[in-house]
């Protein structure tokens, strides 16, 4: 009978968030690599900013044996390993904030080269925009007389536009 009941709560609940699935093993993944705190890692730009993220990334926490702080590690390329050595008390501060005490005492900073590791796929801040390919006149065209039936003018545009990019990613034969 308990086996009914503790079913029936689990469907109650309805969908969960992805973030509550994988919270559990992202942390074990994050203390596997030093991060108490997987925050550190997964909104590095919003706690260190822009500038600094797009130049840097967090890569291990190692705690020292007796208890007196944690290093930070941080990748970089040479060239930009300067401009973080200059900014690494305003750093610590920031990322001190995130831990909500003085967890980190020392930042390292690793300089790798400046097309990335070996294989070439460390980048750093955010990947540039995929330019798409320009639209298709008789697509958007037949899209248009589709929808040329509806009153509302912007559910016909919308309707339009929907149209067009279905017919742009059609595959065709």
């Amino acid at each position: 009978m308990q086996k009914n009941a503790s079913r029936s709560k689990k469907r109650g609940a309805g969908f969960r968030r992805t973030s509550a699935l994988l919270e559990q093993k992202l942390r074990n993944a994050g203390e596997t690599r030093g991060f108490a705190i997987t925050r550190l890692l997964t909104h590095w730009s919003e706690i260190v900013g822009a500038p600094v993220a797009d130049i840097c990334t967090p890569v291990k926490v190692s705690y020292a044996q007796k208890g007196f702080g944690a290093t930070l590690v941080v990748l970089t390329t040479g060239p930009q390993a300067q401009m973080i050595a200059m900014q690494l008390p305003q750093l610590r501060e920031k990322v001190n904030a995130c831990y909500g005490y003085n967890a980190i005492s020392r930042i390292r900073i690793t300089q790798t080269a400046p097309v990335g590791f070996s294989d070439g796929k460390a980048l750093f801040g955010t990947q540039p925009k995929s330019t798409t390919p320009a639209p298709c006149p008789a697509a958007a065209q037949k899209a248009k007389t589709i929808a040329c039936e509806i009153k509302d003018d912007g559910l016909r545009a919308a309707l339009a536009a929907f149209g067009e990019n279905i017919m742009k990613h059609e595959k065709r034969s």
